[in-house]
């Protein structure tokens, strides 16, 4: 995942928190026809919040010394979800900072254009 995703060898512990989460949330057990999160929840979890690991991500730059004219965001790569709330747990580029963040805007087809042309590369 860290090398598919292009992410730097330090995020490890993020590259395998991530997977767990997503897995407890759409792996069904046979055994109780239900997710491990519907097991202790008692309800269906809601997975339209997830996202592709490693993906190009712009959190938003909320400090107040930005002026009319400042960069509205950063660029930055999706490394997980937050174990306290409903945010993204985003590596930021520029300040070479793990944050948190609900502020985030996607950019997942980047990455599948890369896969894509890096798997025609190899065809030939």
């Amino acid at each position: 995942m860290l090398i598919f995703s292009r992410v730097s060898l330090f995020l490890w512990a993020e590259a395998i928190a991530t997977p767990c989460f997503t897995q407890n949330r759409s792996i069904i057990h046979r055994r109780f026809n239900k997710t491990p999160y519907e097991l202790i929840n008692d309800r269906k979890p809601d997975i339209s919040f997830l996202h592709v690991f490693g993906a190009l991500c712009y959190p938003k730059n909320d400090r107040e010394d930005i002026g009319k004219l400042g960069a509205k965001g950063d660029i930055g790569f999706f490394i997980g979800y937050s174990a306290d709330s409903c945010a993204y747990r985003v590596y930021n580029r520029r300040t070479k900072k793990i944050m948190e963040t609900m502020n985030v805007s996607f950019d997942e087809l980047s990455a599948m254009a890369f896969e894509q042309r890096s798997s025609k590369l190899g065809l030939n």
